[in-house]
Formats: C-alpha cells, sequence, structure tokens
C-alpha cells in the first residue's frame, strides 16, 4: 500500500505544503468566487454548485495539459524543466505581491432581474473563466511542477495526482461559501478587512513557498 501511495503523492512535507496552497487559493477572492456567489445569489445555489462543477472540470484539464508537457521536459529537456520550476517560483512571488498591491477588490455581477439560464450554460461559463483565464493557466504551469522532481521516474502520476486533491481540497469548502453565499457575498464586498486579509494570506503563504523553493533550487 505504501508503495503504492509512493507512486501517485509526493512525500508527506511536500503534501502537506500543496494541500496548505491548495486551500489559501481556494478561499482567496478572485474572478472564479465571484462567478460562484454571484449565480448562487441571483439564480440559485444549484446555479453557483454547477459553475463550481465547470471550474473543477477546468482544473483538471489544466492538470492534463500540465502533465503532458511536464513529462515530455523532464525526458527530454531536464534543464528546462529546472528552468521551469524557477520561474515558477518568481511566478508565485509576483502572486504574493500582486494580491498585497490589490489588498481589497472584490465585486459581484448583480442580475437578479434576469432570467435565470439552464443550468448547463452555468456550467460552460465556469469551465469558460476557467480554461479562458491566462492567469489559470499559467498558474497550474508554474505551480504543479513545484511538487514533482525530474529524478522520479512517477513524476506523471504524482502531478494528475496533486491535480485531482487540488479539486477534492477545494470543493467543500466552496460548496459551503456557496451555501452561504448571501453572508459571505456582503462580507466580503462591505467590509475590506476581511478581503485584504485573505489576500494578505495569500501572499505570505505564496512568497514563503516560493522562497523555500528558490532556496533549494540554489543548493543544488
Amino acid at each position: 500500500m505504501s508503495d503504492l501511495i509512493s507512486i501517485f503523492l509526493p512525500e508527506w512535507p511536500m503534501l502537506a505544503a500543496f494541500g496548505v496552497a491548495a486551500i489559501v487559493l481556494a478561499i482567496t477572492p478572485g474572478p472564479d468566487m465571484a462567478l460562484f456567489l454571484s449565480r448562487a445569489i441571483n439564480f440559485g445555489r444549484i446555479h453557483g454548485v454547477v459553475s463550481l462543477l465547470g471550474a473543477m472540470t477546468g482544473i483538471l484539464i489544466h492538470t492534463a495539459f500540465v502533465v503532458f508537457g511536464v513529462s515530455v521536459l523532464i525526458t527530454t529537456a531536464p534543464i528546462a524543466f529546472l528552468v521551469l520550476k524557477v520561474v515558477g517560483a518568481l511566478y508565485l512571488l509576483w502572486l504574493a505581491f500582486s494580491a498585497i498591491r490589490a489588498g481589497h477588490n472584490f465585486s459581484l455581477s448583480d442580475s437578479k432581474n434576469a432570467v435565470p439560464p439552464k443550468l448547463i450554460k452555468s456550467y460552460w461559463t465556469g469551465l469558460g473563466i476557467n480554461l479562458l483565464n491566462p492567469k489559470v493557466v499559467l498558474f497550474f504551469i508554474t505551480f504543479l511542477p513545484q511538487f514533482v522532481s525530474s529524478a522520479d521516474p512517477n513524476a506523471a502520476y504524482k502531478l494528475f495526482s496533486l491535480g485531482i486533491l487540488f479539486n477534492l481540497i477545494s470543493l467543500p469548502m466552496l460548496i459551503a461559501m456557496i451555501y452561504s453565499a448571501d453572508r459571505l457575498a456582503v462580507a466580503l464586498t462591505k467590509s475590506k478587512w476581511i478581503g485584504r486579509a485573505m489576500n494578505y494570506g495569500f501572499a505570505a503563504v505564496f512568497a514563503s513557498f516560493a522562497a523555500i523553493i528558490l532556496t533549494a533550487q540554489a543548493r543544488h
């Protein structure tokens, strides 16, 4: 059993770091959260959940592309893979800086008087906001490879497992947010310190994580 786990998951310290990063990313306000809450408030919670499932599908698609691309780099260009990891760490630092600079910046679209769309449209909207967001694309390309080594023959399995794990960690928290959408939306839009605290927490976690990655690469 332990051998099977080692094939699909990284070591426990790295897995714990990934879990913390996933939690912080899931609860940090952004376009995807604004979509889920807007759909829940304007058209009902089921629309919020369905749009969330669309976004989760997008994450799995991003993960599949990352698995394919990183696997090619590991086997054909290990130096390029190392560069990708360093660039990824620097990108995490940039995200941390951007979160601090943004402070409080969260708004919801108001469509309460609009005709509720079909559920499938909410799903496609969630998928689209995830797949077509260049920040999400860049994030997954640079984020997931931080948790594998070029010397690991099971890197592809681990990458895809982490993408699934990201969804499993995010899903219950985001569903809870959707079911408390009215109160959460008021808190995020009216109380600046809540949004600021979330962004600062995001910045602290990712800056620390990027620093650890960069120092580890320097030692190599």
